[in-house]
């Protein structure tokens, strides 16, 4: 029996999906219209800035900022806890659940790339795509450039150096660096 959700529902239940279907194309149109909206306001501005962003985004937790330009596929796929701080250049590519918890710091450049594409050629280029969550837990501490690979979980307290790539799974506690991004030693 052939699968009769739309390609949207297909995308959000994690579910392989054509990526230029009108409703989600839709849904990034208006996406992109908004971070273009946050990117280009006044920076002195916080109070219309927040509003930009809580329209944006799933979840946006008090005291917690991100520094134009910031960039998402669809925002409300990509919550975000209290206290956190995303500086300049953040990309969440937010196919699947992007989830921030309270106290996390990222540096600039930062990616978290839930989007993925199949190896084999044909699909790939009939524009079938899927996509795995991301997960940062509280007080994560991300370097700049860090990449975030798709289905990644990041523990608490861990903090993940400059440049690494992240393809795995981390623990809690511990400080990892490298690409990919291995442990190095773990905290307190």
């Amino acid at each position: 029996m052939p699968d009769e959700r739309s390609m949207r529902d297909r995308m959000l239940a994690g579910d392989a999906y054509i990526a230029d279907d009108p409703d989600i194309a839709r849904d990034s149109t208006r996406a992109q219209a908004l971070a273009h909206r946050y990117n280009t306001m006044d920076p002195t501005d916080g109070a219309q800035r927040r509003a930009v962003l809580e329209e944006l985004l799933g979840a946006f937790g008090p005291g917690s900022e991100i520094r134009a330009p910031f960039h998402c596929d669809y925002g409300y796929q990509t919550t975000i806890g209290a206290r956190t701080f995303a500086n300049f250049g953040l990309v969440c590519l937010d196919v699947a659940r992007v989830t921030i918890g309270d106290d996390v710091q990222m540096g600039p450049g930062v990616q978290l790339l839930t989007a993925t594409h199949p190896v084999e050629p044909g699909p790939r280029r009939d524009k079938w795509e899927s996509a795995e969550p991301i997960t940062i837990s509280d007080n994560v501490w991300l370097g700049g450039g860090v990449i975030v690979c798709p289905g990644v979980t990041i523990g608490p307290n861990t903090v993940v150096g400059a440049g690494s790539v992240v393809t795995r799974d981390l623990p809690a506690d511990v400080v990892a660096v490298g690409s990919p991004a291995r442990v190095v030693r773990s905290i307190g």
